[in-house]
């Protein structure tokens, strides 16, 4: 489950023409193919991302950067997720998962983990990172981040001590509300909280040169802040979606670490309570929605 899905049931983002059916950190088996398909075999375990299809032929993916494909389709959204018993996937935009994870351990790697890796790219080889918002997506980055050598502040929402121990159980040297100050200025922080009033804040906590990453879909209205804050060449960066080479990347980075998900499930039929609580921030990791075995194949 991600906060994704939360935009989109709350309207966040705009409305399709008819229902969707939610989910796009899905793994499932593959139970049956395509005439074409060929890539998997029936009974492989297969994650399905947010990036569902692209075009191919647009400037954006033949320069590598399909992710800002103006055609794409993607998971959960124009295309029917991961909230059903079956759901049908494009095999070219699949992922074969890595070995050690049970399903749903791998699950949360299909979004948290590829969009999360993305926003960490983003952030340069910044020594000294700041992650606002210690969830999901922040639990597997801080880990990777601690792999790579980086030192890691994180920011919660103020007073959530509960999170604020594990930030620090992961390795972060620091944690504390998202209206604190850190200890020292940061090379970059990376935004995983929808909150555009962050923007200020972290462009106060890092240093002259340092980047802020927004890393959601979306975010609420950023107010005004005084130039004073961006000026010494700070900057303000964005992360769209993803690209295959980041999820081929990042799950074939993902055992070296090794990342370890904290996950709480939830049967499909208390989808709703678990979007609840994700709402609420009451949620350790990541939740995931467990689907028991259907009775019948789908014809």
């Amino acid at each position: 489950m991600c906060r994704t899905d939360l935009h989109i049931a709350d309207g966040e983002l705009p409305r399709l023409a008819r229902p969707a059916i939610p989910g796009h950190e899905v793994v499932g088996e593959v139970i049956e193919r395509g005439a074409r398909s060929e890539r998997f075999s029936i009974g492989q375990h297969v994650g399905v991302p947010w990036l569902g299809w692209t075009c191919g032929d647009c400037d954006y993916c033949r320069s590598g950067r399909e992710n800002l494909c103006d055609s794409a389709r993607f998971t959960g959204y124009h295309i029917d997720g991961g909230y059903a018993e079956f759901a049908l996937a494009d095999s070219r935009y699949c992922f074969a998962l890595p070995e050690g994870y049970a399903p749903a351990e791998a699950a949360p790697l299909l979004c948290s983990g590829l969009i999360g890796y993305r926003a960490l790219a983003a952030a340069g080889d910044a020594r000294t990172l700041g992650i606002y918002g210690f969830g999901a997506a922040a639990h597997i980055v801080a880990q990777v981040a601690r792999f790579q050598g980086r030192r890691l502040f994180a920011f919660t929402r103020p007073g959530d001590a509960e999170a604020q121990r594990f930030a620090l159980s992961l390795g972060a040297e620091w944690a504390g509300g998202s209206d604190a100050a850190p200890p020292e200025p940061l090379d970059a922080a990376i935004l995983y909280a929808p909150v555009g009033a962050l923007v200020p804040a972290a462009l106060r906590a890092v240093g002259k040169g340092g980047t802020v990453v927004c890393a959601g879909i979306h975010m609420s209205d950023i107010p005004a802040f005084p130039y004073a804050i961006l000026w010494g060449e700070r900057r303000v960066v964005s992360v769209a979606n993803l690209t295959r080479r980041d999820g081929e990347e990042f799950l074939a980075l993902a055992p070296r670490v090794p990342v370890r998900t904290s996950v709480e499930t939830f049967p499909l039929e208390r989808a709703n309570e678990a979007l609840a609580r994700l709402r609420e921030g009451r949620i350790g990791g990541a939740a995931v929605l467990i689907v028991q075995e259907p009775r019948a194949t789908p014809r």
